[in-house]
């Protein structure tokens, strides 16, 4: 699959980019904040973007219907340490197709790209 990574934690963008490569995914493209998600969603057109919740100026959820806007099928995983009901919700009304919550293990994101192929 052709992924999107928007993170702006380098050691977290690093370590996720491992593991996609170590699974044969490859990132075709890398953000930090909102307006490098959408500038390469428009120009990658992955195949699952990968967001961070909390990203500096914008929150995921906004950068979520950006995101939306331009493709309504877009298939993201929300990466965050948060665990709470209402965000949940939130996302799961905005149609993530995952949430992958901090600190991970690599079984865990193995589970989670294979339920996604």
């Amino acid at each position: 699959m052709k992924i999107l990574l928007v993170e702006d934690n380098a050691l977290t963008r690093y370590t996720i980019k491992s593991l996609l490569d170590k699974l044969g995914h490859e990132v075709v493209a890398e953000a930090e904040d909102g307006a490098g998600a959408v500038k390469y969603f428009r120009e990658f057109k992955p195949d699952v973007v990968f967001l961070d919740l909390i990203l500096p100026g914008r929150s995921g959820v906004e950068i979520l219907e950006d995101l939306r806007a331009v493709d309504p099928a877009a298939r993201v995983v929300v990466i965050t340490a948060v665990e709470q009901d209402e965000i949940d919700r939130r996302l799961a009304d905005k149609g993530v197709s995952a949430i992958l919550r901090k600190p991970f293990s690599f079984e865990d994101f193995k589970t989670l790209m294979r339920d996604l192929a």
